[in-house]
Protein backbone atom coordinates (compact mmCIF):
# COMPACT_ATOMS: atom_id res chain seq x y z
CA UNK A 1 0.00 0.00 0.00
CA UNK A 2 1.54 3.35 -1.06
CA UNK A 3 2.13 6.04 1.51
CA UNK A 4 -0.01 9.12 1.58
CA UNK A 5 1.81 12.22 0.41
CA UNK A 6 2.48 14.81 3.10
CA UNK A 7 1.59 17.67 0.80
CA UNK A 8 -1.65 18.50 -0.91
CA UNK A 9 -1.35 17.65 -4.61
CA UNK A 10 -1.77 20.54 -7.00
CA UNK A 11 -4.10 20.64 -9.97
CA UNK A 12 -3.81 17.77 -12.41
CA UNK A 13 -2.12 18.29 -15.76
CA UNK A 14 -5.44 17.78 -17.55
CA UNK A 15 -7.22 20.43 -15.48
CA UNK A 16 -4.42 22.92 -16.22
CA UNK A 17 -4.69 22.24 -19.97
CA UNK A 18 -8.48 22.56 -19.89
CA UNK A 19 -8.27 25.83 -17.96
CA UNK A 20 -5.88 27.19 -20.61
CA UNK A 21 -8.15 26.09 -23.47
CA UNK A 22 -11.24 27.71 -21.97
CA UNK A 23 -9.76 30.96 -20.64
CA UNK A 24 -11.37 34.29 -21.49
CA UNK A 25 -11.81 35.59 -24.11
CA UNK A 26 -12.90 32.38 -25.76
CA UNK A 27 -11.91 32.55 -29.43
CA UNK A 28 -15.30 31.70 -30.94
CA UNK A 29 -14.86 32.68 -34.60
CA UNK A 30 -18.14 32.08 -36.46
CA UNK A 31 -17.01 33.89 -39.64
CA UNK A 32 -13.75 31.95 -40.02
CA UNK A 33 -13.40 29.25 -42.69
CA UNK A 34 -9.66 28.54 -42.71
CA UNK A 35 -6.27 29.68 -41.43
CA UNK A 36 -2.91 29.12 -43.11
CA UNK A 37 0.26 30.11 -41.26
CA UNK A 38 3.78 30.26 -42.69
CA UNK A 39 6.78 30.93 -40.44
CA UNK A 40 10.36 29.82 -39.76
CA UNK A 41 10.55 26.79 -37.52
CA UNK A 42 13.72 27.95 -35.80
CA UNK A 43 15.76 31.08 -34.94
CA UNK A 44 13.25 33.68 -36.13
CA UNK A 45 9.56 34.69 -36.13
CA UNK A 46 9.18 34.39 -32.37
CA UNK A 47 5.72 35.96 -32.10
CA UNK A 48 4.33 33.61 -34.74
CA UNK A 49 5.83 30.57 -33.01
CA UNK A 50 4.38 31.61 -29.65
CA UNK A 51 1.00 32.24 -31.29
CA UNK A 52 0.99 28.68 -32.64
CA UNK A 53 2.01 27.28 -29.26
CA UNK A 54 -0.25 29.37 -27.02
CA UNK A 55 -3.30 30.52 -28.98
CA UNK A 56 -3.81 28.12 -31.87
CA UNK A 57 -4.84 25.22 -29.58
CA UNK A 58 -7.50 27.49 -28.04
CA UNK A 59 -8.77 28.43 -31.51
CA UNK A 60 -8.91 24.76 -32.53
CA UNK A 61 -10.74 23.82 -29.31
CA UNK A 62 -13.38 26.53 -29.74
CA UNK A 63 -13.73 26.06 -33.55
CA UNK A 64 -13.28 22.38 -34.45
CA UNK A 65 -14.59 22.80 -38.02
CA UNK A 66 -12.04 25.46 -39.05
CA UNK A 67 -9.36 24.22 -41.46
CA UNK A 68 -5.97 25.14 -39.96
CA UNK A 69 -2.71 24.60 -41.85
CA UNK A 70 0.67 25.40 -40.33
CA UNK A 71 3.72 25.48 -42.59
CA UNK A 72 7.06 25.70 -40.75
CA UNK A 73 9.82 26.40 -43.24
CA UNK A 74 13.58 26.38 -43.01
CA UNK A 75 14.99 29.89 -43.08
CA UNK A 76 18.67 30.71 -43.40
CA UNK A 77 20.27 33.92 -42.14
CA UNK A 78 20.62 35.20 -45.71
CA UNK A 79 16.92 34.87 -46.49
CA UNK A 80 14.56 37.68 -45.62
CA UNK A 81 10.90 36.75 -45.66
CA UNK A 82 8.18 37.56 -43.23
CA UNK A 83 5.81 35.24 -41.38
CA UNK A 84 2.21 35.57 -42.49
CA UNK A 85 -1.23 34.26 -41.73
CA UNK A 86 -3.80 33.93 -44.50
CA UNK A 87 -7.33 34.17 -43.10
CA UNK A 88 -10.22 32.97 -45.25
CA UNK A 89 -13.69 33.97 -44.11
CA UNK A 90 -16.95 32.14 -44.84
CA UNK A 91 -18.11 34.88 -47.21
CA UNK A 92 -15.12 34.07 -49.48
CA UNK A 93 -12.86 37.02 -48.69
CA UNK A 94 -9.21 36.41 -47.91
CA UNK A 95 -7.00 38.57 -45.69
CA UNK A 96 -3.26 38.31 -45.09
CA UNK A 97 -1.94 39.29 -41.66
CA UNK A 98 1.73 40.14 -41.31
CA UNK A 99 3.08 38.56 -38.11
CA UNK A 100 6.63 39.94 -38.32
CA UNK A 101 7.89 41.49 -35.08
CA UNK A 102 4.54 41.18 -33.28
CA UNK A 103 3.72 39.64 -29.93
CA UNK A 104 1.55 36.52 -29.98
CA UNK A 105 -1.21 38.38 -28.12
CA UNK A 106 -1.20 41.13 -30.76
CA UNK A 107 -1.57 38.52 -33.51
CA UNK A 108 -4.45 36.90 -31.58
CA UNK A 109 -6.32 40.19 -31.14
CA UNK A 110 -5.84 41.12 -34.81
CA UNK A 111 -7.37 37.78 -35.79
CA UNK A 112 -10.25 38.34 -33.37
CA UNK A 113 -10.88 41.85 -34.78
CA UNK A 114 -10.96 40.41 -38.27
CA UNK A 115 -13.18 37.36 -37.83
CA UNK A 116 -14.90 37.22 -34.43
CA UNK A 117 -18.00 39.23 -35.24
CA UNK A 118 -20.21 41.51 -33.14
CA UNK A 119 -19.72 39.65 -29.83
CA UNK A 120 -16.03 40.61 -29.89
CA UNK A 121 -16.84 44.31 -30.29
CA UNK A 122 -19.28 43.99 -27.39
CA UNK A 123 -16.62 42.25 -25.28
CA UNK A 124 -14.12 45.05 -26.00
CA UNK A 125 -16.68 47.73 -25.08
CA UNK A 126 -17.48 45.95 -21.80
CA UNK A 127 -13.79 45.77 -20.97
CA UNK A 128 -13.30 49.44 -21.83
CA UNK A 129 -16.29 50.51 -19.73
CA UNK A 130 -14.95 48.61 -16.72
CA UNK A 131 -11.64 50.42 -17.09
CA UNK A 132 -9.67 47.41 -18.35
CA UNK A 133 -7.80 47.35 -21.62
CA UNK A 134 -9.32 45.10 -24.29
CA UNK A 135 -5.85 44.26 -25.54
CA UNK A 136 -3.09 43.63 -23.04
CA UNK A 137 0.01 45.73 -23.33
CA UNK A 138 3.36 43.99 -23.73
CA UNK A 139 5.34 43.60 -20.53
CA UNK A 140 7.64 46.50 -19.64
CA UNK A 141 11.27 46.25 -20.68
CA UNK A 142 13.65 45.50 -17.86
CA UNK A 143 16.51 47.98 -17.43
CA UNK A 144 19.77 46.61 -18.71
CA UNK A 145 22.44 45.82 -16.18
CA UNK A 146 26.08 44.90 -16.32
CA UNK A 147 27.89 44.90 -19.65
CA UNK A 148 24.61 45.12 -21.59
CA UNK A 149 23.95 48.55 -20.08
CA UNK A 150 27.29 49.88 -21.24
CA UNK A 151 27.45 48.41 -24.74
CA UNK A 152 25.53 50.04 -27.61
Amino acid sequence: MPRKPKTIPGPSRLSVILARLTQEPKPHLPNLKSLRLVYAYRNDHFGARHFVKEDLPRIRYANPTVDIQVDKKLKTKEETWRPEMVVELKNGTTHTLNMDGKWSTTIFYELMDLSAGPWWQKYKKERASSGESATPSPPPQKPKTGAAAVLP
